[in-house]
């Protein structure tokens, strides 16, 4: 079934607006608005959450409206939330944009329309923790990218590997994607790029100065149900992890 693009924005602009969210439009692409919310409270630490880039990917936006259907902002927490970031490649069905360009490594260059208002956005935004969602047609099992430059926390992967597993089994390869696999499910991927000038978000992120970052991946061949299950357990134990548990 095709993602629906127009009903998955209203409802996401109706629960981040009804919860008190602002909402930004950064740019314009093809007649399609591209939105960035905020929902600050003071004194919080501010996690920026990010889905869509991949129009070939809608478990992440499903989890995304499934996460804040079910509790996300009722968390002591500060978010920057930018629901769809490629809506041409949601249209088209497509990794890629309109262009033909995947924007997930054009963060360095900033060609796309798209790219250069969401670098303007996040220029004056400052988040302690960063989470992407996405998908992989290759795996059978959920995995993850962490960057972090504050230093070890193989105790944060136990606790969140154990929640994971509760819902989807943890992808068991050595490699990856063509990198080596900490533990079961966990890539340590360093604070740069794997090609350079090919910059992702993830990285982007980091250099401007957002010490952790979490790119979560849900096997696309699984049921939307299982997707959305395995990026909401991974979420709500990160959360859970640092600023409940720890």
């Amino acid at each position: 079934m095709k993602f629906n693009l127009q009903s998955y924005t209203h409802k996401i602009d109706a629960i981040l607006l009804s919860a008190g969210a602002t909402c930004e439009v950064y740019g314009e692409i093809d007649g399609h608005q591209l939105l960035g919310y905020d929902l600050l409270r003071e004194n919080l630490p501010v996690v920026y959450l990010s889905t869509g880039i991949h129009g070939d990917e809608p478990g992440g936006p499903e989890s995304l409206l499934h996460l804040l259907e079910h509790g996300l902002l009722d968390r002591q927490l500060s978010f920057h939330i930018c629901p769809v970031l490629n809506p041409t490649g949601f249209e088209l069905g497509t990794r890629e944009n309109a262009n033909g360009v995947d924007m997930n490594r054009d963060y360095f260059h900033l060609q796309n329309l798209e790219v250069q208002g969401h670098v303007k956005w996040l220029e004056k935004r400052n988040p302690e923790l960063f989470i992407s969602l996405h998908e992989d047609w290759e795996s059978e099992g959920f995995y993850y990218y962490e960057i972090n430059t504050t230093g070890d926390a193989t105790k944060r992967y136990e606790y969140m590997a154990e929640r994971i597993s509760e819902v989807m089994p943890l992808e068991t390869g050595q490699i990856i994607d063509d990198h080596e696999v900490r533990l079961k499910g966990w890539i340590y991927h360093a604070a740069e790029a794997d090609m350079m000038e090919h910059w992702p978000e993830a990285i982007y992120m980091v250099k401007k100065g957002c010490a952790l970052s979490f790119t979560f991946e849900s096997p696309s061949a699984l049921a939307m149900r299982h997707r959305v299950a395995s990026h909401s357990a991974a979420v709500n134990s990160l959360l859970d992890y640092m600023y409940e548990e720890s």
